[in-house]
C-alpha cells in the first residue's frame, strides 16, 4: 500500500508541506508550471534550495504582483502589510474557473471550508458575513491548490500524520496578540493528537492545520513501511530545532496493523477477581486479554495482566483496568500485528447449521468449526469433542464421513 508520512515535529505551514511534497514528485518543475497557470497569474509560485540547522530542503516562495509574500506563515497573521481581504464565495468562484482536475478543486474547496468554519466561529459571525484574513490570501491560495494537485499527483494510497507540535507562547496577529495555537488553529485540530514544546512562537498555521485535518486517513506514529523517498519543506523562521516538515513515501503491508498492550502485575488479587477483570475487558471490546503466573518480591506468587487493544481504545482499557484490578501503574507497548484474512461461512448438516471459522494468507489456508456448535453436537450425540469436530471437517471437504 502507497503511504505518505507526515513528520510535523515542528509544526506545519501551507508552503512547507507543498515544499516538503515537492521533493518527492518526479517532475516538479513541470508540477509548478500547472500550479501557476492554474492560479491564472494572480501568484506566482517558485522553488529554491534551502536549509535549516544542516537539512536541505526546498523553500516555497509565492510571489505577487512581483513580490514576494511576508514572513507570516500563511496570512493568518497581519504583521503589518495588506492581505487581500476576499469572501470564500469569491474564493470558490475562481476555484470553479481554475486550470485543475476536479478531484483538486473538491479538495482546495474543502480545506477552505475547514478554514472558514474555524474562523466564523472564532469570531461569532456567519460565514457569509466575514471577509478572512487567512482564506482570501493569494499566498494561502497558492499552498492550498499547490498542496491539493500534489497529493493527487502522488496518489498515495493513505496518508499518516504525527502528533502536530504547535508551538508555545504567543503570536502577534491582525486582531491583536494571541495565545499559540491560535483560536482558528484550536478548532481546527480538535480531536487531532497535538502537543506544545519550548519553542516559542506559532509553529502551526491554519492552513497547515487544515491541509493535515482534511488529507490525513490517521495520526500517530510512523507506520510500518519501506521508505522510497523523503521530501523537506522549509520553513521562513530560524529556531534551535530544524524548522522543517518532513514527508516520507512508501509501501506499508495493508496486513500489518498496530496494536498496544497494557500489562500490569497482581499480586493481592483472588483468581475469581481476575477472572471477572478479564470479563470485563473483553466486554468493553478488548481484542484479546490474557494472563500469566509470574514471581515477584520476596517470592510471592503474582499475575501478569495483558489486555491487548487498538490505539483508539486505550483511555477506556486503561479506565477498566484500574477499576476492576488492585494494580497502581500500567505499562503500554505498541505492537505491529500481523493477520490472516478472517471470514466466516454457516454450512448445513444433518444436525443442523454449523459456522465454520476460516483463515488465509502468508502462503497458509486453515478452517476449523465453531466450538459451541461442536460441543452441541457431541451432547446430542454422545460423541467426544474430537470426534465431532473430524467429522465436521471431512464432511466440509467432501470427504467420505462415517457415522
Amino acid at each position: 500500500m502507497k503511504t505518505l508520512y507526515f513528520d510535523c515535529a515542528m509544526g506545519a505551514a501551507g508552503d512547507m508541506l507543498m515544499g516538503a511534497l515537492s521533493e518527492l514528485h518526479p517532475d516538479r518543475d513541470g508540477f509548478l508550471a500547472r500550479l501557476n497557470r492554474a492560479l491564472a497569474g494572480r501568484a506566482v509560485v517558485s522553488a529554491a534550495p534551502d536549509s535549516k540547522c544542516g537539512i536541505s530542503g526546498t523553500h516555497i516562495s509565492v510571489s505577487i504582483n512581483g513580490r514576494e509574500e511576508g514572513e507570516e506563515p500563511d496570512g493568518h497573521c497581519d504583521a503589518g502589510h495588506h492581505h487581500h481581504h476576499t469572501s470564500v464565495s469569491e474564493i470558490f468562484a475562481f476555484l470553479d474557473h481554475a486550470e485543475a482536475d476536479s478531484a483538486v478543486i473538491a479538495d482546495a474547496k474543502a480545506v477552505y471550508t475547514l478554514l472558514a468554519d474555524a474562523e466564523s466561529r472564532v469570531h461569532g459571525r456567519p460565514i457569509e458575513n466575514i471577509h478572512f484574513h487567512e482564506i482570501g490570501s493569494l499566498d494561502a491560495l497558492a499552498d492550498i491548490l499547490g498542496v491539493s494537485m500534489l497529493i493527487h499527483e502522488l496518489a498515495p494510497d493513505k496518508i499518516v500524520c504525527s502528533p502536530i507540535n504547535v508551538g508555545s507562547g504567543t503570536v502577534k496577529c491582525a486582531h491583536g496578540i494571541l495565545p499559540v495555537p491560535a483560536p482558528a488553529t484550536e478548532l481546527i485540530l480538535r480531536g487531532v493528537p497535538v502537543y506544545g514544546g519550548s519553542i516559542r512562537g506559532e509553529l502551526c498555521t491554519p492552513t497547515g492545520a487544515a491541509l493535515l485535518k482534511h488529507f490525513s486517513t490517521g495520526f500517530g506514529e510512523i507506520p510500518l513501511m519501506s521508505v522510497s523517498a523523503a521530501g523537506y519543506g522549509t520553513g521562513t523562521k530560524n529556531f534551535d530545532a530544524a524548522n522543517v516538515v518532513r514527508a516520507m513515501i512508501g509501501e506499508s503491508r495493508s496486513d500489518a496493523g498496530e496494536i498496544l498492550e497494557l500489562k500490569c502485575n497482581l499480586d493481592d488479587m483472588t483468581a475469581e477477581e481476575v477472572g471477572y477483570a478479564q470479563e470485563m475487558l473483553f466486554s468493553a471490546g478488548a481484542l484479546d486479554v490474557y494472563t500469566a503466573p509470574i514471581g515477584m518480591k520476596k517470592n510471592r506468587p503474582a499475575v501478569l495482566l495483558t489486555c491487548m487493544c487498538r490505539r483508539e481504545q486505550r483511555d477506556e482499557m486503561l479506565r477498566c483496568i484500574f477499576a476492576n484490578t488492585s494494580t497502581l501503574g500500567v505499562r503500554e507497548y505498541v505492537c505491529s500485528r500481523y493477520t490472516l484474512s478472517r471470514r466466516e461461512e454457516s454450512v448445513e448438516t444433518e444436525y443442523g447449521a454449523v459456522h465454520i471459522k476460516s483463515a488465509s494468507g502468508w502462503g497458509v489456508s486453515r478452517s476449523k468449526p465453531e466450538y459451541e456448535d461442536v460441543a452441541r453436537i457431541a451432547r446430542e450425540t454422545g460423541r467426544s469433542f474430537h470426534e465431532v469436530a473430524s467429522w465436521i471437517m471431512s464432511a466440509l471437504n467432501n470427504a467420505p464421513v462415517s457415522h
